[in-house]
């Protein structure tokens, strides 16, 4: 278990840094720098202005060379004044003086750089943004989660039932249904007074602050209702299959009674399959309430990434891309240490 664990974190490292050369590469195009300059700048800069302004900023420099003072294995850059004297560099704003300034200030060092728009730290905004992400995101599995398990198994117990087709039927529908459709339904039935049914409010601004049932449930469900039927489809066609073994007949000729059978012999051994779908969920979650969140104005983890791309902020965009990165390689991890502690008898080789 500890050699494989090595190797698995060994192998999640090297795909984290493979995945942000790409998208250090990625968002330092020519293209994307030539508008970081005219808005740091000014609009109408020539292009010789706008190469002037690229280089005493630090981005003349080979991308190879700003990718490792990015990672923080390489030393910031820094631009001198006529007197020889540190005026401008990377890690300057770091420090009182100049002269105190550190020389690697990356990734690996914890400064993630500063937003071009928020006029904040990444590490910041990124830590306040997925702070309220989470939030949504707890909620979001606490609804989805058990209500999904729960179709599931009902629904594969007795395959081909009338109770297995309707709720195979329902779950079909709910992830037939994109978050921006069901999203939008939901308003106009529940938060609209076209309708008249205004028990929850069509925003959840208010929820940043202090979230309730009036104003943070409707993006929960929204959110729940998509991955719901996911989970629970898995989780029905994984029971369907673990009802027609052979220790399944043989606890039943057995005189074992039906629910002795699904909770103790066929449940575990069921939710191999959905565990590593609910655990492919929080990689989902954490990207996938762009929509939701901009549809409800809740300004979390993905209303910042829409940001960042929208406003070509660079700093945040990578910010956000690695955590993201990150966030997808470790569910990844504990989904394959999970299979040993559902299934012993699954081998790691």
């Amino acid at each position: 278990m500890g050699l494989f664990l090595v190797r698995r974190i060994g192998t999640m490292l090297l795909t984290a840094l493979c995945l942000s050369f790409i998208v250090f590469y990625l968002t330092n195009l020519d293209s994307n720098l030539e508008k970081l300059a005219k808005f740091q700048g000014n609009s109408r800069m020539s292009d010789e202005e706008v190469q002037g302004w690229l280089a005493n900023n630090g981005f003349g420099q080979p991308m190879v060379v700003r990718y490792g003072e990015w990672l923080g294995v390489v030393p910031g850059w820094t631009r001198e004044g006529d007197g020889g004297e540190v005026v401008a560099g990377r890690c300057v704003g770091l420090a009182e003086t100049p002269a105190e300034a550190p020389s690697f200030c990356g990734i690996l060092q914890g400064y993630w750089g500063e937003s071009t728009v928020f006029r904040d730290s990444v590490a910041s905004i990124i830590g306040t943004r997925l702070g309220l992400t989470a939030k949504l995101m707890l909620w979001v599995m606490l609804l989805m989660v058990p209500c999904a398990l729960l179709i599931g198994v009902l629904a594969g117990m007795r395959e081909g039932s009338r109770t297995d087709r309707t709720l195979s039927t329902v779950s079909i529908a709910t992830t037939a249904m994109p978050e921006y459709v069901s999203g939008v339904i939901l308003i106009a039935i529940f938060a609209s007074s076209a309708v008249g049914l205004k028990w929850f409010k069509g925003t959840a601004t208010s929820a940043m602050d202090g979230a309730n049932f009036e104003n943070f449930f409707l993006p929960v469900l929204t959110i729940a209702l998509y991955g719901m039927g996911y989970i629970a489809r898995m989780t029905r066609a994984s029971m369907a299959e673990v009802m027609t073994a052979q220790y399944i007949r043989t606890a039943r000729l057995k005189g074992v009674s039906f629910p002795n059978i699904v909770m103790k012999h066929a449940l575990r051994n069921a939710l191999i399959a959905p565990f590593t779908v609910i655990m492919l969920q929080f990689p989902w979650l954490l990207n996938g309430v762009v929509i939701v969140e901009s549809l409800f104005n809740y300004k979390g983890f993905g209303w910042a990434l829409v940001q960042a791309a929208g406003n070509n902020d660079i700093d945040l965009l990578l910010g956000v891309s690695i955590v993201s990165v990150l966030v997808v390689l470790i569910t990844q991890l504990i989904s394959d240490i999970g299979y040993v502690y559902l299934n012993p008898r699954i081998r790691i080789s």
